[in-house]
C-alpha cells in the first residue's frame, strides 16, 4: 500500500487587521496534518510577528527576499513545493501588484513563480470602498479569468475603521473548507 503524499499549503499574509485571523486558519490547516509554510509581506509584520506564524506552522517565516543566506532562490523553492496557495488576508495594494506582475517583495515574487497547475485561493479584506473600486475589481476580474484564481470574497460586518460594510476577511473556517474542497477533488 502507498502511503498518501503529504500536501503542501503555501499560506500569504499580506498586511491588514484581518492578519490575526490566519493564525486560527494555519492552525487548523497543521492539525489536518497538511504541511503548512507562510510568507509574510514586510506590511504584515506589523499586525502578527512572524514568530506567531513560525510556531503554529512548525516552520522557518520569510519575509525579506535578499536575506535568504543561504539559498538565494528560495522564492522558486517555495513556488516549486506548494500544492495550494491561500492568500489570507489579501490586501487591495498585494492583489493589484499581483494582478500587474509587480514582483518587489517575497509573496508577490512566490505567487509570479507558482507552476500554474497552483490552486490559489484569494480571502481579500479591505474597507468597502477600496473593495468597490473599479480598478480593483477589474484586477480580481483579471486574475479569475487569466489565472484562474479563487476568490472567497469579504463579507459584511464591522470594519477596522469603524464602517460597516462589505470588507472583512472570510472567517478561517470558511477558507479551511475551501481548502479541503480543492484536496478532495
Amino acid at each position: 500500500m502507498h502511503k498518501k503524499k503529504k500536501r503542501n499549503i503555501l499560506v500569504g499574509v499580506c498586511g491588514g487587521i484581518a492578519a490575526y485571523k490566519t493564525a486560527f486558519l494555519i492552525r487548523e490547516l497543521v492539525k489536518e496534518g497538511l504541511s503548512v509554510k507562510v510568507v509574510m509581506t514586510p506590511s504584515a509584520t506589523k499586525f502578527v510577528t512572524p514568530l506567531t506564524f513560525q510556531t503554529l506552522s512548525n516552520n522557518e517565516v520569510p519575509i525579506d527576499m535578499f536575506n535568504m543566506y543561504p539559498c538565494s532562490t528560495k522564492h522558486i523553492s517555495i513556488a516549486k513545493w506548494t500544492d495550494i496557495c491561500v492568500i489570507a488576508p489579501l490586501s487591495a495594494n498585494t492583489l493589484s501588484k499581483i494582478a500587474n506582475g509587480i514582483c518587489d517583495n517575497l509573496l508577490t515574487t512566490v505567487i509570479c513563480a507558482l507552476p500554474a497547475k497552483v490552486k490559489v485561493i484569494c480571502a481579500p479584506a479591505m474597507n468597502e470602498n477600496m473593495w468597490k473600486k473599479y480598478p480593483i475589481q477589474e484586477n480580481i476580474k483579471k486574475l479569475k479569468e487569466k489565472l484562474n484564481f479563487l476568490f472567497i470574497n469579504p463579507t459584511r460586518g464591522e470594519l477596522a475603521c469603524g464602517d460597516y460594510g462589505e470588507g472583512r476577511m472570510a472567517e478561517p473556517q470558511t477558507i479551511f473548507k475551501k481548502i479541503k474542497s480543492l484536496l478532495d477533488k
